[in-house]
């Protein structure tokens, strides 16, 4: 996430700003220019979305619309006369306001159901009273649903712990499920298909008939050597979605490192990791300094007693699965025309190999194998 400031004061703003804290002015995202700029203003800034009440939403409205461009794909909200689905709705919505805004950064503006059948469209949902017909988060034909209650800290981590997961946010979920939406649009090139089978597998054997076997058996043996998570074994479909989903993580907090120069001196012989990792062609320059960016928010991590902020293995196998999604996404978003040279296997996998990290001195693992935890 890139950083914000107030057009009349210069003070700092927030992605979800509403009003700057320092001169009052009322703030609204130009999802064009992803510019947070003095809303009510005439020709720019005029319209807030409609869902700037309930919804808590921050953007602008394009001309004639009611809805701001991220809003505009909700199909159902929940029941807003009970109150705790109104703060639910409120943290879903910023989530997925974090997820557009990366969508649109890549180049990626999906259809609405209004503009093709099998258009994308979002169902934020409650569980009904029968609690033997649970509201299931997941992807069908254009169609995300969310269930309301991940919004709930304290039932996210219950359900986290339940499944054996390291990770569980609702921006994870956003950002899988979301793959699953662009998978169908991707795919329909039969390059790309075949491109997905080699790096992912085969997607034909039987969805459902795979999770039966992954959530009965569990993830194979070693399947750090091969998946970045061990959901991503089940199927080849959420191993895309689980590679796809990280990816996101990847490019977002490396946006937001290089605003706060974080990553601006990095070491004698080093190239400096100045660039914007939204347009970056060069995948192999994005995972280096992934890796060493990951490494040190572990350790900040732990300073503050908490648990590592990436806690997963990045093995050459998922670096190069990284790879080929920055390579379908660019060309998706008519960025490249030609595989660039850097995203070979080879060479995805010599990046995993060689991130010029080092890790503590009673750390001695391999650089290509070891988790990201600072062991």
């Amino acid at each position: 996430m890139k950083l914000f400031a107030c057009a009349v004061c210069g003070h700092p703003l927030n992605f979800e700003t509403a009003r700057c804290e320092s001169c009052g002015t009322p703030q609204g995202l130009d999802s064009e220019a992803m510019e947070l700029v003095p809303a009510g203003v005439p020709g720019r800034g005029e319209f807030l979305c409609a869902n700037a009440g309930n919804g808590g939403c921050n953007w602008l409205t394009e001309p004639g619309e009611t809805f701001c461009p991220a809003c505009r794909y909700n199909r159902m909200i929940p029941d807003l006369s009970i109150a705790a689905n109104e703060v639910r709705w409120r943290r879903i919505e910023v989530a997925k306001r974090r997820l557009f805004y990366s969508l649109f950064r890549l180049g990626l503006r999906p259809e609405t159901r209004l503009e093709a059948p099998d258009g994308l469209v979002f169902d934020f949902l409650a569980d009904p009273p029968d609690p033997t017909r649970p509201v299931m988060t997941g992807h069908a034909d254009g169609l995300i649903t969310v269930n309301v209650a991940e919004a709930d800290d304290v039932e996210r981590e219950r359900r986290r712990e339940a499944l054996g997961e390291s990770y569980r946010t609702l921006l994870g979920h956003f950002r899988h499920e979301i793959a699953h939406y662009f998978w169908g649009v991707m795919t329909r090139d039969p390059q790309a298909l075949q491109q997905f089978r080699e790096a992912f597998g085969d997607e034909r054997p039987d969805y459902g008939e795979s999770l039966q076997s992954y959530y009965r058996d569990g993830p194979p043996d070693r399947w750090q050597d091969f998946f970045i998570s061990a959901y991503a074994s089940a199927h080849p479909w959420e191993d895309f979605a689980e590679t796809w989903a990280h990816y996101f993580h990847m490019v977002d907090t490396l946006e937001t490192a290089g605003s706060l120069r974080i990553l601006a001196d990095t070491g004698e012989g080093q190239e400096p990791l100045n660039f914007d990792a939204y347009v970056e062609p060069r995948f192999d320059r994005m995972v280096e300094a992934w890796m060493r960016l990951a490494y040190g928010l572990n350790l900040l991590n732990r300073s503050m007693g908490m648990p590592d902020l990436y806690p997963f293995q990045l093995s050459p196998p998922a670096v190069y699965k990284l790879s080929m999604v920055h390579m379908m996404i660019r060309r998706a978003a008519g960025r490249t025309s030609r595989p660039d040279s850097s995203l070979t296997p080879l060479k995805a996998m010599a990046a995993g190999l060689s991130t010029g990290m080092s890790p503590p001195a009673e750390a001695s693992l391999e650089p290509a194998t070891r988790e990201i935890q600072a062991e």
